[in-house]
C-alpha cells in the first residue's frame, strides 16, 4: 500500500491517498511510453486486462458496430481541392488506408495528382502517427510538415522536396506543430515548448541551416499564455498570437521581410481579446481589421485600424457589437468582410461588401445545424467555401460567390451503406434550468423510435472553455440511434450556443451552473416523456469528462451509465500544480487556488475526485491516453481508483488506457472506430441493463 500525499492549503489539509499513480518522470513518458514507472504500467495494465475481460462477452456487439460504422464510409475518400495559385491542394484515403495522403494537382485539371506525402507509409512500423500543420512554399517547390510519433504532441518539423519526393535535412524535433514560411520561401517559423510542455518560444530557421543555430525571436514571459502561429488572409504578415482564456496579444511578423523583428499590435491587458486580418488599402489605408471584445462588446465587435498606427487609441468600429450576437470567427478578401456568427442558438454566414457596407446572410432553416467556412487561399477572389450539415443531413461543401450569390455545390458526403435522412428527426428543445435559463438540447431519433418515456438516452455535453457543440451530421452515431437510442446534446452552460454571457455564466465561481444545466437537461426529457428515467447513458471528454465525474457525484441514481472519455476529475490536485502543463493557462477558466482561498473553496466542493463519496455510483467508463499532455492519465486511474475504494455498490467500473496514444486517443480512422465501438457496446450494454448483474473483476 502506497503512503497517501497530505498538503496543505489555505489552513485546509488535503489528503491524496492515490497520488502514487503519478509517475515522477511523467516529462519523459511524454517523449518515450518505456520509461513509465513498473509498478504503475503494471496496474494500468491490470485495470486494461479487467475491462477487456468485462468487455469480452459483448465481442459480437463490438464487431458489428465496426462493421457497420466502417460500411458508412467511404474508404477512397477525399476532399474538395483548394486552389493556390498554379496548384490545387487536398487530402485522400486510399481503400483501407488509415492514415491521409497529401496530394496536390495542376489547379483546375482532374488529373497528374502528385503526392506529397503519404500518410499511411509514414506511419508504416509506428504505434502512433498524426500530422500535424502542413505547408507548401510561396514557390510550391517545398512542403513543410509535422507529425507527432508518440500522441503527446512533440511534433517534428520536415521540409519534402516535392520534385525529388524526399525530405532535406532540416529536421527540427519537439516542435508544437505550427510552422510558417517566410514569403521568398527561405525561412520558416515555429514554436517549441518549455519543461512544462507549454508554447513559449518562437523560433526563425534558415533553410538549410543547422537547427542549432535557430534565432529565437519571441519568448512569452508568462506563463499562463500559450503561443501559437497564424497567418493573415492577405498574406503579407504572419501572426504571432498569445494568450490564455480571458486575454490575448499578437505581435505582426512582416513575412517580406523575415529579418525584422515581430511588431506588437496592441499590449496585453487583462480581459481583452483581439484578432487581426490585413487590408492593403481599405480605404485607401493600409489597415489591420480587428476583431474584439473592447469597451465592453462582449460578444464581440469589428473595429480597423492604420497600420502605422495599430493601437487600440485608433481603432474604430466597423461593424458594431450587438448583444447576443456572437461573432465566431472573421476573414477578409480584398472586396468583402466576410464573418461567422452565431444567434439564439444557430450559425449563420454574413458578408459585408467594403465598397458600400451592403451586408447579406447565409442562413439555412433546420431547426438545429453546423456551419463553418473557410476563405481558403488568396486574397483577390470572391469566392468562399463553405460545409453545412445537421443531426441527420450529411456534410455538404459549397463554393460560394460573395459578390455574385452563386453557390455551387463541391461534394455531398457519401455514406456507402445508404443513408436516408427521412428516417430520422433532429428537434431542439430548451429544458429550463433551476435558476430559470433555458438549456438548448439538441435531438437525434429515429421515426420508429417511440418517445414515450421508454427509450433510452445517450446525453452528450462539454460546457467549457466558450466552445460549442455543433448539432452536425454523424455517421457513428446512427449506430445507437438505429438500435433505438434517443442521441441527444445538451447545449449547457461554459459554451457559448447563447453568446459569451453562456460561457461566463459557466466559469469560475458559476462553473456549478455547467453541472446543474446537464442534469436540468436530463431531468426536462424526463419529465416530457421522451427518454426513460432509468436508462440514460452520460457522455463527455477532457473537461466533458469533469462534468460526467461532477454529475455522478451529484446525481448518481439519474444515470444508468458514465462514459468519462480523458476525463479532467481531479481538478483541485492539478490547478495547485503550476509545473503541471495546462496549470497556469487554465487559471482564468477554473480559478487559482494556491493564491485564491474563494478559488481554492470553489473548486474543492466540485472537484470529481476530491468528492467521491460512499454511495452507490452508475456503471462507468473512463478512458486515458498514457502519454496525453492535456489531461495526464493518472486523473482518470486516480479517480477510478477511489471511485473502486468508496462506493457502496459494484456497478461495472472500466477504466481503459491507451498505452500509446493521447488525448485524442488512436490516430488512424479505423483504429478511433474500435475505440468508438467500445464505448457505443458499454452505452448499450448498460441502458438495456439498468442494474448489470455481472461484476467488475476488480470490483
Amino acid at each position: 500500500m502506497q503512503a497517501p500525499l497530505v498538503r496543505s492549503f489555505h489552513g485546509e489539509t488535503l489528503v491524496d491517498p492515490h497520488a502514487w499513480l503519478r509517475a515522477e518522470n511523467w516529462r519523459e513518458v511524454m517523449r518515450d511510453p518505456a520509461v513509465l514507472d513498473g509498478g504503475i504500467r503494471a496496474w494500468l495494465e491490470a485495470e486494461n486486462e479487467a475491462a477487456e475481460r468485462w468487455f469480452a462477452p459483448h465481442a459480437g456487439l463490438r464487431r458489428a458496430l465496426v462493421a457497420e460504422m466502417r460500411a458508412r464510409i467511404k474508404e477512397d475518400d477525399s476532399s474538395v481541392p483548394a486552389a493556390d495559385g498554379p496548384f490545387a491542394y487536398f487530402t485522400r484515403f486510399r481503400e483501407g488506408g488509415q492514415h491521409p495522403l497529401i496530394c496536390r494537382r495542376p489547379a483546375g485539371a482532374v488529373a497528374g495528382e502528385t503526392i506529397l506525402l503519404d500518410g499511411d507509409a509514414l506511419a508504416e512500423g509506428k504505434a502512433y502517427f498524426q500530422f500535424g500543420d502542413a505547408r507548401q512554399s510561396p514557390d510550391h517547390g517545398l512542403y513543410a510538415w509535422t507529425a507527432d510519433e508518440a500522441g503527446s504532441e512533440y511534433y517534428t518539423l520536415r521540409v519534402r522536396d516535392v520534385a525529388a519526393g524526399t525530405d532535406l535535412a532540416d529536421v527540427v524535433d519537439e516542435t508544437t506543430g505550427d510552422v510558417l514560411w517566410s514569403a521568398d520561401g527561405a525561412y520558416l517559423y515555429y514554436i517549441r515548448r518549455d519543461a512544462e510542455h507549454r508554447p513559449s518560444f518562437v523560433y526563425r530557421h534558415r533553410l538549410g541551416a543547422d537547427p542549432a543555430e535557430d534565432t529565437l525571436i519571441y519568448e512569452e514571459p508568462d506563463k499562463g499564455f500559450f503561443v501559437s502561429l497564424g497567418r493573415t488572409q492577405s498574406g503579407r504578415f504572419g501572426l504571432i498570437s498569445c494568450g490564455d482564456h480571458d486575454t490575448s496579444e499578437i505581435w505582426l511578423l512582416d513575412l517580406a521581410a523575415p529579418l525584422d523583428a515581430p511588431r506588437q499590435v496592441e499590449p496585453r491587458e487583462p480581459g481583452l481579446r483581439y484578432g487581426v486580418e490585413h487590408h492593403p488599402s481599405l480605404g485607401g489605408v493600409d489597415s489591420l481589421i480587428i476583431e474584439t471584445n473592447a469597451d465592453g462588446a462582449e460578444d464581440f465587435k469589428i473595429v480597423t485600424a492604420p497600420l502605422a498606427s495599430p493601437s487600440r487609441a485608433h481603432w474604430r468600429d466597423l461593424v458594431p457589437h450587438v448583444p447576443g450576437r456572437l461573432l465566431l470567427s472573421v476573414s477578409v478578401l480584398r472586396g468583402h468582410l466576410v464573418r461567422l456568427e452565431r444567434e439564439d442558438g444557430l450559425p449563420r454566414i454574413v458578408v459585408r461588401a467594403l465598397g458600400d457596407g451592403a451586408e447579406h446572410a447565409v442562413a439555412f432553416a433546420e431547426q438545429a445545424y453546423s456551419l463553418g467556412f473557410d476563405p481558403g487561399y488568396g486574397f483577390d477572389k470572391t469566392e468562399i467555401r463553405f460545409t453545412y450539415s445537421s443531426m441527420t443531413t450529411p456534410s455538404e461543401v459549397w463554393d460560394y460567390d460573395v459578390a455574385s450569390r452563386a453557390r455551387v455545390l463541391r461534394k455531398r458526403q457519401e455514406v456507402p451503406s445508404g443513408h436516408d435522412p427521412d428516417r430520422y428527426v433532429t428537434r431542439r428543445l430548451m429544458a429550463p434550468a433551476k435558476d430559470g435559463e433555458l438549456i438548448p438540447v439538441s435531438l437525434l431519433f429515429s421515426k420508429d423510435t417511440p418517445l414515450d418515456g421508454s427509450a433510452p438516452c445517450l446525453l452528450y455535453g462539454y460546457g467549457a472553455y466558450g466552445i460549442s457543440i455543433p448539432a452536425s451530421f454523424s455517421t457513428s452515431r446512427l449506430s445507437l440511434v438505429d438500435r433505438g437510442f434517443v442521441y441527444a446534446i445538451a447545449h449547457i452552460r461554459g459554451g457559448t450556443e447563447k453568446g459569451w454571457r453562456w460561457y461566463r455564466e459557466g466559469k469560475l465561481s458559476k462553473k456549478p451552473n455547467t453541472f446543474s444545466d446537464f442534469i436540468a437537461a436530463a431531468d426536462h426529457l424526463v419529465a416530457q416523456g421522451i427518454i426513460a428515467p432509468d436508462r440514460i447513458v452520460a457522455h463527455g471528454g477532457s473537461a466533458g469528462g469533469m462534468l460526467m465525474g461532477a454529475v455522478a457525484n451529484m446525481r448518481p441514481e439519474l444515470f444508468a451509465g458514465i462514459v468519462a472519455e480523458v476525463p479532467f476529475v481531479d481538478v483541485l490536485n492539478t490547478m495547485l500544480d503550476d509545473t503541471l502543463p495546462l496549470t497556469p493557462p487554465e487559471w482564468p477558466e477554473w480559478g487559482n487556488p494556491i493564491a485564491d482561498r474563494a478559488a481554492f473553496d470553489t473548486i474543492r466542493a466540485y472537484s470529481p475526485y476530491d468528492n467521491v463519496t460512499a454511495q452507490n455510483y452508475p456503471a462507468i467508463f473512463a478512458l486515458a491516453g498514457l502519454t496525453d499532455p492535456r489531461v495526464t492519465y493518472w486523473e482518470p486511474a486516480k479517480w477510478v481508483a477511489k471511485l473502486r475504494a468508496t462506493r457502496t455498490n459494484r456497478a461495472p467500473l472500466l477504466l481503459r488506457t491507451n498505452m500509446e496514444a493521447g488525448h485524442g486517443g488512436a490516430a488512424g480512422r479505423f483504429d478511433r472506430l474500435e475505440e468508438t465501438a467500445q464505448v457505443y457496446a458499454f452505452a448499450l450494454e448498460i441502458a438495456e441493463q439498468p442494474e448489470p448483474a455481472g461484476l467488475h473483476p476488480l470490483a
